[in-house]
């Protein structure tokens, strides 16, 4: 690879990992498994697309808001068509009526088929998770600038985020993060 094919490949992979985190904020699932490869691995038993949306559905159901922050990320390409990654994350997660802060770390690997970066696996490690002393959730709206504390308008913007919820069987979540 020359150094421009180094420095995209660089990029288009960095761009696999914060789609993700948008992708799952916002409860995109199409988006999400469109990051993987269609032939990717989700248990012993299933691969492909398809079992990797009903597993992220169900993970993400008992889940309310999510917000994933993506920090460091080492690349290292083995060929023109695959590479290896460790992402840091920071994560703020609803479970139910807690809130909780996670560090994360992705194992990744990646792989070019017809010229567009996937993730060929993603394995997700935990350093900690931890409650918070304040749950956000049922805050008042805030009101910028009279106000720059309370609930915002995210995660409920997103048709995604709203439609995932919308027929979800888990309890009542509008998408609103006021409870």
């Amino acid at each position: 690879m020359d150094d421009v094919q180094r420095l995209l490949a660089y990029e288009h992979i960095r761009q696999l990992a914060a789609r993700y985190a948008l992708a799952l904020d916002s409860r995109d699932l199409d988006a999400l498994c469109a990051l993987f490869v269609p032939d990717v691995r989700v248990s012993r038993q299933e691969s492909g697309r398809a079992a990797l949306r009903a597993s992220f559905a169900a993970q993400l159901a008992p889940l309310g808001v999510s917000i994933l922050n993506v920090g460091t990320h080492v690349i290292d390409l083995s060929d023109a068509d695959h590479a290896t990654g460790h992402v840091y994350c920071k994560a703020e997660i609803q479970e139910g009526p807690r809130w909780l802060h996670q560090a994360i770390l992705y194992r990744d690997v990646y792989e070019r088929r017809d010229g567009t970066w996937y993730f060929a696996r993603r394995r997700h490690d935990l350093w900690y998770g931890a409650n918070v002393g304040a749950n956000p959730v049922g805050l008042p709206p805030a009101n910028w600038p009279e106000r720059s504390y309370g609930s915002g308008t995210v995660p409920a913007i997103w048709d995604t985020w709203r439609e995932f919820h919308r027929s979800s069987d888990e309890g009542d979540r509008s998408g609103s993060v006021r409870g």
